[in-house]
């Protein structure tokens, strides 16, 4: 049974949703839909991580690499991050980063109307022809000059696509996500020199890198792609992946790129994963968690070690900040951006993200200091003597529970979800770009602090009774300020975030209800 489409094409998306197109996608649904299932449903049997594998030892001693560079990944020391988004990709590619990455996942909400014009845009990028017109009448068209290299994060393993279903089951959100990018411009990214190259997010394991390691070999021998062609930098997101970065790279060691530090979504799968151990595993707030606390240190050394000793590239996290016209919160700001490229670079990473141009200038210097006239530091072993122990000593984060950041978490949330639910997963908020991983992280250190009865530092118990009364008082402040359309979405927003932070179960992932409530 071909894919029963749950929509009207329009003339626009013809090129998009044409007959081969869905019938190649509705494929890969079919030879591989069946494994994810399964994978998921052992994410969900496994228990947290306490060692390194046993059974997958002799993978981590071998002496083996992945396959060299292409050389349009050579030089990766700025990379910037963003949606589909017409006007951000233009500024992105243009901005003067090495690599644009371009979101489908967290930095992108699933709305339909969304998920096609992020293909659309996709395909024109392709092809060197993206413009955009906004509605004040600015226009937006790709410079002259080199252009960032794409590299396109399809969605998580966990999320579906609706609109699409296959044999009477939603498809995979990530087999259609790079089914169709694959499908439109893989020849047109091969000619070009340009890919098509890939970041792969949420793994927990390496079954699930070995999954996407068939998918990208059956994928290039249906469109008659030489074998390897796709390169996939690999998100080490979850606490369970950083205990299997080698197994994961040896997986996609024919189309392995590097892996990357991702360091929210990493601190939500530690609460995640270790939610129900005991108060060591409590985080404090969540700025106080900096990647110089000895567990995420530990966590960055391993990852550099581990991909220079495979010949993988080690890309460093998130640039946050959003440049203002204020001098005094610049200065400040971008002071600590330099200090964190800094820290990065020389510890070993060839590379790292921002998320605004204004801050390409900044890791392009702090990086080029290193690097000097070299495109990466993979030469550099770095050696890491990292135990289990240091991975999960989160003790070792120190710092504090206070009522400000049981505040932040509920109002940045709020803010995020009401910018979400209207179709926006990039969201500017108090200077900083944020994404889903931002809600992530907040309702699960609430969940948390609730469950293990956590004491803020000046003696407030973090119960379900004061998470009440902030979260209805942060949604009395923000819906002041919005009309009835918005209040109906921040409503929304409250509803959501209450239920997930406050629920006597904890939920994996609040993108999935949020995702079948109110966009599916």
């Amino acid at each position: 049974m071909l894919a029963s489409l749950r929509f009207e094409r329009g003339p626009r998306l013809n090129t998009i949703l044409s007959d081969e197109a869905v019938a190649f996608v509705a494929d890969l649904e079919r030879r591989f839909g069946g494994r994810r299932r399964e994978l998921l449903d052992a994410r969900r049997k496994a228990g947290p991580p306490r060692d390194f594998p046993v059974e997958t030892a002799e993978v981590r001693v071998a002496d083996w690499q992945v396959a060299p560079a292409p050389p349009a990944l050579r030089d990766r020391r700025v990379e910037i991050t963003g949606p589909t988004q017409p006007k951000m990709a233009v500024n992105a590619l243009n901005s003067g980063a090495r690599v644009w990455l371009a979101d489908l996942e967290d930095a992108n909400t699933p709305h339909w109307p969304n998920v096609l014009e992020g293909q659309q845009v996709l395909s024109d990028v392709a092809r060197h022809r993206l413009e955009h017109t906004s509605p004040e009448g600015k226009h937006y068209a790709l410079h002259d000059g080199p252009l960032a290299v794409p590299v396109v994060r399809p969605r998580g393993w966990h999320l579906d696509e609706k609109h699409l279903p296959v044999d009477g089951r939603p498809m995979t959100g990530a087999l259609f996500d790079f089914g169709m990018h694959f499908f439109h411009n893989a020849a047109e990214l091969v000619e070009r020199g340009e890919g098509p190259f890939y970041y792969l997010p949420k793994m927990q394991s390496h079954l699930e890198a070995r999954l996407w390691n068939d998918v990208f070999t059956h994928a290039q021998q249906a469109l008659g792609i030489p074998h390897g062609t796709v390169r996939a930098t690999v998100l080490i997101e979850t606490v369970n992946a950083a205990f299997e970065m080698d197994e994961i790279l040896f997986e996609l060691r024919d189309h392995a790129s590097g892996l990357n530090a991702g360091r929210w979504d990493y601190l939500f799968s530690m609460i995640k994963s270790f939610r129900d151990a005991g108060p060591e595993f409590v985080l404090p707030d969540r700025a106080a968690v900096t990647m110089t606390t000895p567990f995420m240190k530990a966590y960055s050394d391993l990852l550099v070690a581990t991909c220079h000793r495979r010949g993988a590239f080690a890309m460093g996290g998130m640039a946050a900040f959003i440049p203002t016209k204020d001098p005094v919160t610049n200065e400040a700001a971008l002071a600590k951006v330099r200090a964190d490229k800094e820290r990065e670079a020389t510890a070993g990473y060839d590379g790292s993200w921002v998320a605004h141009p204004g801050l390409v200038g900044i890791c392009a210097e702090e990086f080029g200091s290193v690097l000097g006239d070299r495109p990466n530091q993979l030469d550099r072993q770095v050696p890491a003597t990292v135990t289990a122990a240091d991975l999960l000593d989160v003790a070792s984060a120190g710092g504090a529970v206070t009522e400000a950041g049981v505040r932040g978490n509920v109002s940045v949330s709020l803010r995020y979800l009401l910018a979400w639910l209207s179709g926006n997963g990039a969201a500017a908020i108090d200077n900083l770009m944020e994404d889903a991983a931002t809600v992530e992280i907040s309702r699960s250190q609430l969940w948390q602090w609730i469950r293990h009865g956590t004491t803020t530092d000046s003696g407030v118990v973090v119960d379900r009774h004061l998470v009440e009364g902030v979260l209805a008082e942060e949604h009395a402040r923000l819906a002041a300020a919005l009309d009835d359309a918005a209040r109906t979405r921040l409503d929304q927003a409250r509803d959501l975030f209450g239920r997930v932070a406050l629920a006597e179960d904890y939920l994996d992932f609040l993108t999935v209800p949020a995702y079948e409530e109110y966009v599916a």
